[in-house]
């Protein structure tokens, strides 16, 4: 293998695959990425692969120049590692196949990474067998959407799942699709995060589908997702889901065998277990609806979070009917108090006094990009609603604080 490849797209896409590879594995292939050189004509690409047997990542990079076609496997720590220390002046670098050794050269340096044997590295799931219904698992499922409304799904909900917990299925994420509607769902048990989409699309005969989809699949796709207007096709198999990135619009692409070849391709393994019955958890009886300019809430919250500590980790929020005020205020011990304001907008109901953990409240509030929010309270003991009309709603458990 010999290939000459731009230093700058080289090393993203090393970066972004790497990042699904485990570091240590008792598996020494499992700690590597495969990169393929391979050449049709005058087009060339490169393609690199990365897996730790759950999560699957291939990328292709055609800012190449394929001088020998090749496969090789090396460490990826190491590959980061070397192609983070070439001089970043070096528009290019040189990958070349030498025996046992990938040599890799800039224009004042030279590397030489030891290889693993190409059959040692796990193989990759094929994406194009299973979108054309080939492969043992094809797809059961499938549709098209744009990369960036499925990573806005994304990015309002993930935040919301459990890190570490017994109950295995609120690791991931609820992902639900039922014709044209698309819904994404998370939460740790404290809080519910739901997002809800609309494909422009759609076969009718599309079978609907309910997959939780883990955590680490879902960072691997927001770190994929570069222009927001490109399609994604996503795939669903009996254990499995794929996404597909496209360099084509989301308006132009079709479906089909004329399909183009996907930029990247990442797949998970699906996580098992019963997601719990989360339309349960939504207050229906609210009868304190309040408008609050997000921006303002945001400040207002950041500020009055200083003085918490894990003690009193919490934010005592009193909303003011008359005075269209909110004040908000915080105390740790030894350490001293806050008291911030922060105007309201409409205001339906009586005054309330409820406190919350500031952290949720501001991890919600960061994904949104609309001027306002509607919280809707019922009482000081009961979970509050931050919601944007019928496509976000969020779901927060009220935190008990000393009077």
């Amino acid at each position: 293998m010999k290939v000459i490849c731009e230093r700058a797209a080289l090393l993203d896409a090393v970066n972004q695959v790497a990042a699904v590879v485990p570091q240590r594995s008792p598996s020494p292939a499992l700690s590597c990425l495969k990169i393929s050189a391979s050449r049709q004509g005058n087009f060339g690409q490169v393609v690199i692969a990365g897996s730790d047997a759950e999560t699957s990542l291939q990328l292709t990079i055609t800012q190449v120049d394929i001088g020998e076609q090749g496969v090789a496997v090396v460490p990826a720590q190491k590959l980061q590692q070397i192609l983070s220390s070439v001089d970043p002046a070096d528009a290019t670098v040189t990958l070349e196949l030498d025996g046992e050794a990938l040599r890799i050269k800039g224009s004042r340096s030279r590397f030489a990474i030891f290889t693993f044997p190409a059959a040692d590295f796990p193989p990759m799931p094929d994406f194009a067998t299973v979108a054309a219904g080939t492969a043992p698992q094809p797809a059961r499922s499938m549709f098209v959407h744009s990369a960036g409304a499925l990573k806005r799904l994304m990015e309002r909900t993930e935040f919301a799942s459990a890190r570490e917990t017994s109950r295995y299925a609120i690791n991931g994420v609820l992902l639900k699709r039922d014709g044209k509607k698309l819904e994404m769902v998370a939460t740790d048990g404290r809080r519910l995060a739901m997002c809800r989409g609309t494909l422009k699309s759609s076969d009718k005969d599309e079978a609907a589908v309910q997959v939780i989809v883990p955590k680490k699949a879902i960072g691997a796709y927001l770190k994929l997702v570069k222009d927001p207007n490109l399609a994604v096709q996503v795939a669903f198999t009996e254990n499995r889901i794929f996404f597909a990135l496209h360099d084509i619009a989301a308006d132009d692409f079709k479906a089909g065998k004329n399909a183009p070849a996907p930029r990247a391709v990442l797949a998970s393994v699906l996580v098992e277990g019963a997601f719990p019955p989360y339309e349960d958890v939504i207050p229906k009886d609210s009868d304190r609806k309040i408008t609050i300019s997000t921006d303002e809430l945001a400040g207002a919250v950041r500020q009055a979070s200083v003085l918490t500590n894990e003690e009193s980790r919490g934010v005592r929020m009193s909303f003011g009917s008359k005075s269209r005020m909110l004040k908000l205020s915080s105390r740790a011990p030894e350490m001293g108090e806050s008291e911030v304001e922060c105007p309201l907008g409409d205001f339906v109901g009586d005054d309330i006094e409820i406190s919350f953990n500031p952290q949720y409240i501001a991890e919600a509030l960061k994904t949104l990009d609309e001027a306002d929010v509607l919280v809707e309270l019922k009482q000081s003991n009961r979970p509050g609603i931050f919601r944007i009309g019928n496509e976000f709603v969020y779901v927060v458990m009220p935190v008990n604080l000393p009077a």
